[in-house]
C-alpha cells in the first residue's frame, strides 16, 4: 500500500461471533506462470485495476494522480487531470465509463474510455476507497474515512449512508439478492447493505482479521482477503465464514485484491511474497510466480482469458496465463446416466484430444474453442470433469453426478 494507505488501517475488537467454519486450505507448490511485464510512461504506484468496456485493462496511478490504461497488447496510455488525487478502487459503470475513487481529495471520479475525466465531490465523501457497480446501475463505494457507504448515480447524484457497524471500510462488491458486501477493517467484519441503505454485519472472532479486497463467485457466495493474518475468507449470504490459509507454509501473505477468473477461481493479488494466488472453490489453493513480478496489488481477468495486475514495486503491469487459462465454466446437464449427451462449455478448449469424467475417458463428438461435446462413458463415476488440449488440461471446479 501506498503510506496514506497504510496508515489508514485501524485494527479494532471484533463484533460478536456469528456461524463459523474453520479449514485450512490445500497449498500447492509455488509454480512458474507465463507472465509478462508491461512498463510505460505515467505508471506510478498503480493500485487498482479494472476490465473497461473497450476490452482493455484500466487502473490507479496513486503515485502520479493520474489513470492508466493498457490495451491486451499492452500500449499503455496515461490521462491526467487536476481532480485526480491518489486515486485507489476503479470499476466499470453501467454506463460505458470507469468510474474511480480519489482517496487524496474526498471525491469520485469517472473517465470515458475517451479519456474525458469528470469529477463529483459532496461533504459526506471521506477518504473513499473501494467502488462498485450496484445493482440499481448506480455506482456505491466506501468512506474509509467517515465510517460510511456512499452511492452516486451516473448523473452524480450523492447519497450517504451510515451505521454504528460500518468501520474503516475498504472493499464492495455487488452481490446475489440486489445488496452489496464490504470489508471493515475497523472491526474485522463484513458489512451488506441494501439498495435501500439497510445495513446487516457480520462476524466471526479469528476468521476475519483486516479484511481489505472482496468478490463474488458464480454460486454466490463472497471472497474476501485477510490481510492480517494472511488468508482467504468466504462468507455465505447467510453469514457462515470459512477461513482458507496454507498453515504451517505461511505463502498467503498481505493479500489485498481478490477478483474471480480462469477455471471458475478466486484469484488474489499476494503482495507480500511476490507472487499470484488461485484458490478454488474447495480452497485449493496454488501460487504464481515469475520475473517481473514485485508487491502485485490490483488484480483482475481480462478479455484476453489471462489474469492482469498491477506491480505497486516497480511500476508496471503484469500479465499471466497459466495452464488453467484453459477452462471449463460450466456443464450440462449436472448430473446424468452412462450414455448421456453432456456439452461441457468453456475457454480455450479447442483441439481438445481427450476428455474424462472422474478419470474414465470419454468419446469427444465436437468441440470448439468454447464448447465440447461428450457423452458419460461406461465406467464413470461421479466426480470431476477434465478436458485436455496439446497444451494443458482443464478440470471442473464441480463435480458432474453420475446417476
Amino acid at each position: 500500500m501506498t503510506r496514506r494507505l497504510a496508515g489508514s488501517i485501524a485494527l479494532l475488537v471484533a463484533l460478536p461471533v456469528l456461524s463459523i467454519s474453520l479449514m485450512a486450505g490445500t497449498a500447492a507448490a509455488s509454480r512458474g506462470g507465463n507472465v509478462t511485464n508491461y512498463t510505460g510512461i505515467g505508471i506510478d504506484e498503480p493500485l487498482a485495476l479494472a476490465a473497461g468496456p473497450d476490452g482493455a485493462l484500466w487502473f490507479t496511478n496513486s503515485g502520479n494522480n493520474s489513470i492508466g490504461r493498457i490495451t491486451t497488447a499492452g500500449v499503455v496510455s496515461n490521462y491526467t487531470d487536476p481532480s485526480i488525487d491518489e486515486p485507489a478502487g476503479i470499476v466499470a459503470g453501467p454506463d460505458g465509463a470507469l468510474w474511480f475513487a480519489s482517496y487524496g481529495n474526498n471525491s469520485i471520479g469517472r473517465i470515458t474510455t475517451a479519456g474525458v475525466i469528470t469529477n463529483y465531490t459532496d461533504p459526506s465523501i471521506s477518504s473513499p476507497w473501494g467502488i462498485a457497480a450496484g445493482p440499481d446501475g448506480a455506482l456505491w463505494f466506501t468512506n474509509h474515512g467517515n465510517n460510511s457507504i456512499g452511492r452516486i448515480t451516473t448523473a452524480g447524484v450523492i447519497t450517504n449512508y451510515t451505521a454504528t457497524s460500518i468501520n474503516k471500510p475498504y472493499g464492495i462488491v455487488a452481490g446475489r439478492g440486489g445488496a452489496l458486501w464490504f470489508t471493515n477493517s475497523g472491526n474485522n467484519s463484513i458489512g451488506r447493505i441494501t439498495t435501500e441503505g439497510i445495513v446487516s454485519n457480520y462476524t466471526a472472532e479469528g476468521l476475519i482479521n483486516l479484511p481489505v479486497g472482496i468478490t463474488a463467485d458464480p454460486h454466490g457466495a463472497l471472497w474476501f482477503t485477510n490481510l492480517g493474518p494472511g488468508s482467504i475468507g468466504r462468507i455465505t449470504p447467510g453469514g457462515k465464514v470459512t477461513d482458507y490459509s496454507d498453515f504451517p507454509f505461511r505463502d498467503v501473505s498481505s493479500p489485498i485484491w481478490i477478483t474471480p477468473g480462469p477455471g471458475g477461481a478466486l484469484w488474489f493479488d499476494n503482495s507480500g511474497a511476490d507472487s499470484i494466488g488461485r484458490i478454488t472453490a474447495k480452497g485449493v489453493l496454488t501460487f504464481y510466480t515469475g520475473a517481473g513480478m514485485s508487491q502485485p496489488y490490483g488484480i483482475v481477468a481480462g478479455s484476453d482469458g489471462a489474469v492482469w495486475f498491477d506491480n505497486l514495486g516497480n511500476n508496471s503491469i503484469g500479465r499471466i496465463t497459466t495452464p488453467v487459462t484453459r477452462v471449463i465454466r460450466s456443464f450440462t446437464p449436472t448430473s446424468a446416466a452412462v450414455g448421456a449427451s453432456v456439452t461441457i462449455k468453456g475457454d480455450n478448449l479447442a483441439g481438445a484430444t481427450d476428455v474424462a469424467f472422474n478419470g474414465i475417458r470419454a468419446t469427444i463428438t465436437s468441440d470448439t474453442a468454447t464448447k465440447v461435446v461428450t457423452a458419460v462413458p461406461a465406467g464413470a463415476t461421479t466426480g470431476d470433469i477434465s478436458v485436455t488440449t496439446r497444451v494443458g488440461t482443464a478440470t471442473s471446479d464441480e463435480a458432474f453426478d453420475v446417476t
